[in-house]
């Protein structure tokens, strides 16, 4: 099968980890199975620019070294993974686009980017077909108006060569690198909008230290992407009382680095607890990368990370689904109760026999479920089907000579 890929490298955008990600599967299949090109897309903004390998030599290497496609060039298929979406057809058989909806629509900022007022003014119930990660993103395209059967739920996935738990030695050692020894390390790896939940976060966590002091909070952010430590910043003024700040600023801990891929599995490696209120996602991908490593798991009950996590490695944060307005439209969120993730948090430093459990059962299943291998081949079984779903239906109006 000839491949063309239109989309996003070299940058931490969740579109750009996908699509590298996939791409390097893509490369290990042989060339009987997959023959790939990829065209690089301009991004949405010309700030980003990563100044760091994300990969290893060997992967970045692999990345670069796949050939562009000719101007006009056809395949068998076409898959965008960028924004804005682009649903008119391709030069190829099937086009397919990568589109992932977080607020259970599509939201306005999506369609202006597109240059229309609705999803039905682009050709996305033609001939062209949607890639989603989630049931959660699926339901929200459906909502938006995009036919059912023009989309396939692919899930994301992780490298286990690059997530891993690591052996008490190890880990301990790296803790210790990090300064992390003597405490109890709540981690979150994202941008830290209202949308990824960092008020409930606060405010669980403003509640957790006034039990706990040796607890701490880890953020990742991404200057890159967002202005996380601005959105910190000003969550901390809207959710905390005085005495909530200053319990919670003494044991937070905040990067907005670009790290590698490699560096970031440390963070997780070396934390006690992944911690994910989030209100709106369209996968959540860090769960799953920490649930990799081992990490007891505590995220939203209700969105796409329900179809990938289980009991015994992720705790869910009870939750309302809300319909809320946010400038003139109608948004879909999962309201976190912060009181009960409180309570998880707590326990999540009360039961060590939890942690022991999910260091095992977390790689375990993402294993042997969710790994970028599971992805592609979901991909290529989509896809591939579709292929011959259309030779079938035009079999049916073949001229029979007798």
């Amino acid at each position: 099968m000839q491949i063309i890929v239109e989309g996003w490298r070299f940058i931490y955008h969740s579109y750009c980890v996908a699509n590298q990600f996939q791409l390097l599967e893509m490369l290990a299949r042989p060339r009987e199975q997959i023959e790939l090109f990829h065209r690089d897309m301009p991004y949405i903004d010309a700030a980003w620019e990563t100044k760091i390998s994300l990969f290893d030599r060997q992967n970045e290497t692999l990345l670069r070294s796949i050939k562009g496609p000719a101007v006009n060039q056809s395949a068998d298929v076409t898959l965008r993974i960028y924004c804005p979406w682009d649903f008119s057809a391709s030069s190829s058989a099937q086009t397919w686009v990568f589109a992932a909806t977080e607020w259970g629509i599509v939201t306005s900022s999506v369609l202006q980017a597109m240059g229309v007022k609705s999803i039905a003014q682009t050709p996305v119930n033609s001939e062209t077909k949607i890639i989603t990660p989630s049931a959660w993103s699926k339901a929200g395209l459906i909502r938006s108006g995009v036919e059912a059967d023009r989309i396939a739920v692919v899930p994301l996935g992780v490298d286990p060569e690059i997530y891993y738990p690591l052996s008490g030695d190890r880990r301990q050692s790296l803790r210790q690198s990090f300064g992390w020894s003597n405490y109890f390390i709540f981690l979150n790896i994202g941008g830290q909008t209202d949308r990824k939940g960092i008020r409930p976060l606060l405010k669980a966590f403003a509640a957790v230290v006034d039990k706990y002091p040796h607890a701490r909070l880890v953020l990742k952010g991404s200057e890159l992407l967002y202005p996380s430590r601005d959105e910190i910043a000003e969550a901390c003024r809207v959710v905390l009382d005085d005495a909530e700040r200053a319990r919670v600023l003494a044991r937070l801990i905040y990067t907005g680095s670009q790290l590698s891929f490699a560096r970031i599995a440390e963070f997780y490696q070396a934390a006690d607890a992944y911690v994910s209120p989030y209100l709106a996602e369209g996968f959540n991908l860090p769960v799953l990368e920490a649930a990799a490593c081992g990490l007891p798991v505590i995220c939203t009950e209700g969105g796409p990370t329900d179809d990938f996590t289980r009991s015994d490695f992720a705790q869910r944060i009870e939750s309302k689904l809300t319909a809320v307005a946010i400038g003139g439209e109608t948004l879909f969120i999962l309201a976190p109760e912060w009181e009960h993730l409180s309570y998880l948090m707590q326990g999540a430093i009360e039961q060590a026999g939890w942690a022991a459990k999910a260091r095992v059962a977390g790689p375990g299943f993402v294993a042997e479920n969710f790994t970028w291998r599971h992805a592609v081949d979901r991909l290529l079984e989509v896809m591939v089907g579709d292929r011959n779903r259309e030779r079938m239906d035009k079999s049916i109006f073949e001229p029979i000579i007798l």
